[in-house]
């Protein structure tokens, strides 16, 4: 099958509204429907259902190994754990202390939707199928909790979006759909301020809705809409059908046919012995001497290896994964494994997704935005957001530390930049912030002790000289008092 990553789905329309929402459907399906037939394949093969399995063979059909060596899954698995294996952080633009709070609100409202699980689900069908779509809405009335907006990853399968084909390619349809058990489809249109429902070709719904957007939103992997396997699907069939020659070669081993020279059977014997693996040959020279013997071809297994791993390479470094070659020298450093190994080309890929995911999450964003200002009073712009992945902040720590600590001691740093651009910290305006306060309240009570030891120190001094005079003898003794040695004795 070949697969050339997704279509983007364009009409001419610049606007959608009753009178044409039904044309611009329309247009849009068979451009779905080839999507949909290219997802539907990518995933059944990211679940291993994969060409192999429907393996024929001519010659010994008896022995017909189908081994599927899954790289798909193992690639999906390493590129969404990859970008998403630390939670999506929103972090502020700006010292402004309102604008800090807010991102902290929104941070606790993302953490409380569940969004870092959402957004693994969301990494998972665009590195399978080339893209994905999550959907916003507001709490609906009488089920409200903590979080005022409700966060839906879609099945890929069954949404698209449309957009218009002129400058900017801006989205002016969402669609989402269910089948019901009798085979009905229900499609649910948002434009960018009015709700459809059709079914059947007739609009059954018609309403506008206040959410400032379309909230279906559209998170391509790249341009082309090509998902993490779909470039080297051929190199994973043919890594399967060696695989499973080389398993045939063993099988086949043990089970060699056996070789009849000169020797004659009836047809009733050959049958038996063909179905068990036997056949016969005889030379036009019927004095040559009969023999019996296995007919066994070695298959040479170390080249077929070799040439599994050259392609399973091939499809690492097309891909932008690591491999595991790993290396004789012992005094490699952190750096030199990043680049020998692949993990730069990981790293490369990586943020090259990072830039499209933020596109989408912007929008995202704004609608989340607007659900809370609406619903809470939350006075958030998109441009005071930064959308940060956290994946890095724990790679070569110790150097980041260090970091940190020398632009913290130079005088002429300020230490809002140390935070910045050390890579310690998610949000490095939080951090420098909480450690500010927690520096200042240390200082308070370190000064608040310092003053209570002096006092101490000061009660101290006083106590002993008083305890002086109580001690000696002579300044108890009255004024104008004599000594028992006095004259009084004498008289």
């Amino acid at each position: 099958m070949a697969l050339f990553g997704r279509h983007m789905i364009k009409v001419d329309e610049t606007e959608v509204n009753l009178g044409n929402v039904l044309t611009i459907l329309h247009k849009a399906l068979p451009w779905h429907w080839h999507n949909r037939s290219d997802i539907n394949y990518l995933w059944h093969y990211y679940r291993g259902n994969q060409p192999i399995l429907n393996r024929e063979k001519d010659v010994r059909p008896e022995i017909n190994n189908k081994i599927v060596e899954n790289r798909a899954n193992q690639i999906v698995s390493f590129k969404s754990g990859y970008l998403m294996g630390e939670p999506l952080q929103y972090v502020a633009k700006g010292q402004d202390e309102g604008i800090t709070d807010a991102i902290n609100q929104l941070n606790q409202y993302a953490e409380a939707e569940g969004k870092a699980a959402k957004d693994k689900k969301l990494a998972d069908w665009f590195h399978i199928c080339g893209t994905a779509y999550r959907m916003v809405l507001p709490d609906e009335e009488g089920r409200e909790d903590e979080c005022p907006f409700e966060i839906y990853t879609l099945d890929p399968r069954n949404v698209f979006v449309v957009y218009n084909n002129g400058l900017g390619n801006k989205p002016i349809l969402g669609v989402k759909y269910v089948v019901s058990e009798l085979g009905v489809i229900t499609y649910s249109c948002y434009s960018k301020d009015e709700y459809f429902e059709i079914v059947d070709d007739t609009i059954v719904k018609h309403e506008p809705h206040i959410l400032g957007d379309i909230p279906i939103i559209e998170y391509p992997l790249n341009i082309a809409r090509i998902g993490a396997f779909e470039l080297v699907i051929d190199l994973l069939d043919a890594i399967n059908r060696t695989q499973s020659n080389q398993v045939d070669g063993v099988e086949q081993f043990i089970q060699a046919l056996m070789l009849f020279h000169n020797v004659d059977i009836t047809d009733e014997k050959y049958d038996e012995l063909r179905e068990k693996g036997a056949i016969k040959f005889s030379d036009i020279d019927p004095q040559m001497r009969a023999e019996v013997n296995y007919l066994v071809s070695n298959l040479n297994q170390s080249d077929t290896q070799n040439l599994v791993d050259s392609m399973y390479d091939t499809v690492l470094t097309i891909c932008g994964m690591p491999n595991r070659n790993g290396g004789l020298s012992t005094s490699d450093t952190g750096s030199a494994v990043i680049m020998r190994d692949g993990w730069s080309d990981a790293e490369a890929r990586a943020k090259d997704s990072e830039l499209m995911f933020k596109e989408s999450e912007q929008i995202f964003l704004r609608l989340v935005l607007n659900i809370c200002k609406t619903l809470t009073g939350m006075n958030l712009k998109v441009h005071n957001v930064e959308i940060r992945f956290t994946r890095r902040n724990y790679e070569n720590i110790t150097q980041k530390a260090q970091v940190l600590d020398l632009m913290l001691k130079n005088p002429k740093v300020h230490p809002q930049l140390a935070f910045a651009h050390s890579g310690m910290f998610a949000d490095s305006e939080l951090a420098y912030k909480m450690s500010k306060e927690y520096w200042e309240e240390e200082q308070k009570r370190l000064e608040k002790q310092a003053q209570k030891e002096a006092a101490n120190a000061n009660t101290d001094a006083n106590t002993g000289a008083g305890g002086s005079d109580q001690h000696d003898p002579a300044s108890r003794q009255p004024s104008g008092s004599k000594d028992r040695t006095g004259s009084d004795n004498d008289h």
